[in-house]
């Protein structure tokens, strides 16, 4: 008795410092993804190039991370989840410390692509680690935590990249990335258990799969990032589009009849992943539409800083913290489809309220009670649709997790080209 409740307790312990690895892995890779934009005018200062080198020290990182991102999933598959997640975050922080030592605009840019090239491998890793090691019925809260982790990363990096500068060099935004990336690794080859051995005929890389695939992702990605600049009539928007949408095409045909498919498509016959990634791709393709208009609303028209407005959407990153990890065990007891179902409609009657808004604008009364019932709705959502897409896909979930990231981000490059 005394040596099973032992074992339960170091069960608990390793799933517990697991879950940590998890969402520090992630959180570097959402927290670099918004500190850094607050830092782009000093670096150009710092290191010229004018607006389009700044451009490309974002895009060139989206681009990487966008289009590589299924391959990453697939890697994980066949190598190891904890293997390319270990990998992937060691990778990211020497990306990181390449860029803070860079030299060069291009320099920069180049190792910014070199973190999104890290970042689509430890991305879908990390939330497969987390299908693996939780059972089914204790899966919700662990997902519901590493969503809320991860908004609270993404809040956290403006606000850390302006007390960087504020008191250290530009530099500084990259090189925190390190100390972070090395405990991460730490705790991963201490707490993450080793994969179960894949049978050796089993471990084959689809390499004509995975370069139609990248190929496929960059050409949307890519016009999608530019089409804000150059319009919907540039050719520099068009082609890619085109051609990324027929590599796509080919792909889906090549993996139909490979013997060892990167994405086998009998993943889309489950109900719940093909229908939850449309949930997903509809889901933040609406996020990205409402803070695009929102934010721009709450400057121009409502007169608010950018600084205000940013700090007035803190009550979603709150509500997510609280609530995600609360409704992923709710789904666990009650099944997901319900929180699936009433989670928009919530999110959909915070859109409403946002409707009383006029050109002076209270927050008290005017926005926060909408984003109080959007953000619900949002944290209703989240964790049980993720935990849906992922269920029954434990063999697959690398890939399983990369399709569903994929489509979260491509559908948020959409939603503000959209309306951009």
């Amino acid at each position: 008795m005394i040596g099973a409740e032992v074992g339960s307790r170091s069960d608990a312990f390793v799933k517990r410092l697991t879950l940590v690895a998890c969402i520090l892995g992630s959180g570097i890779v959402l927290l670099d993804g918004t500190v850094v934009n607050v830092a782009l005018p000093t670096i150009q200062r710092a290191l010229g190039g004018g607006l389009a080198a700044q451009q490309w020290v974002v895009n060139g990182y989206l681009l990487t991370l966008g289009s590589l991102i299924l391959v990453g999933g697939s890697l994980g598959d066949l190598f190891g989840e904890r293997r390319v997640f270990a990998f992937g975050v060691a990778g990211f922080g020497v990306a990181s410390l390449i860029c803070a030592l860079a030299p060069s605009i291009g320099v920069l840019v180049a190792a910014r692509a070199l973190q999104g090239v890290a970042g689509a491998l430890l991305v879908p890793s990390s939330l497969a680690v987390i299908v693996n090691t939780f059972p089914e019925d204790e899966r919700g809260p662990a997902i519901g935590s590493w969503t809320a982790w991860g908004a609270i990363a993404g809040v956290l990096g403006p606000l850390a990249g302006g007390e960087l500068l504020a008191i250290a060099s530009w530099r500084w935004v990259f090189l925190v990335n390190v100390p972070l990336a090395m405990a991460c690794v730490a705790l991963i080859l201490f707490a993450i258990p080793q994969s179960a051995p894949r049978e050796p005929g089993a471990r084959r890389i689809d390499v004509p799969g995975a370069l139609l695939c990248a190929a496929g992702l960059a050409g949307p990605v890519f016009a999608l990032i530019e089409q804000p600049r150059l319009g919907w009539g540039s050719s520099a928007v068009i082609g890619p589009l085109v051609a990324g949408a027929a590599l796509l095409v080919a792909f889906t045909a090549y993996e139909s009849r490979a013997a060892a498919p990167m994405l086998p498509l009998g993943l889309f016959r489950r109900r719940n992943f093909s229908a939850g990634n449309v949930e997903t791709f509809a889901m933040y393709a609406g996020l990205a539409i409402l803070f695009f208009f929102l934010i721009l609303f709450l400057q121009q028209i409502a007169g608010y800083s950018p600084l205000r407005s940013g700090l007035s959407m803190l009550p979603v990153t709150v509500v997510m913290f609280v609530l995600s990890r609360r409704f992923g065990a709710l789904a666990d007891r009650f099944g997901p489809r319900f929180f699936m179902g009433a989670g928009p409609l919530v999110g959909a009657g915070g859109l409403l309220l946002f409707q009383r808004m006029g050109t002076h604008v209270d927050y008290l009364s005017d926005l926060l009670p909408g984003l109080l019932v959007f953000s619900l709705g949002l944290a209703m959502t989240v964790a049980p649709l993720t935990a849906a897409v992922l269920a029954g896909a434990e063999k697959q979930a690398g890939i399983a997790s990369g399709v569903n990231n994929a489509i979260a981000r491509v559908a948020g490059l959409l939603g503000t080209a959209a309306v951009g």
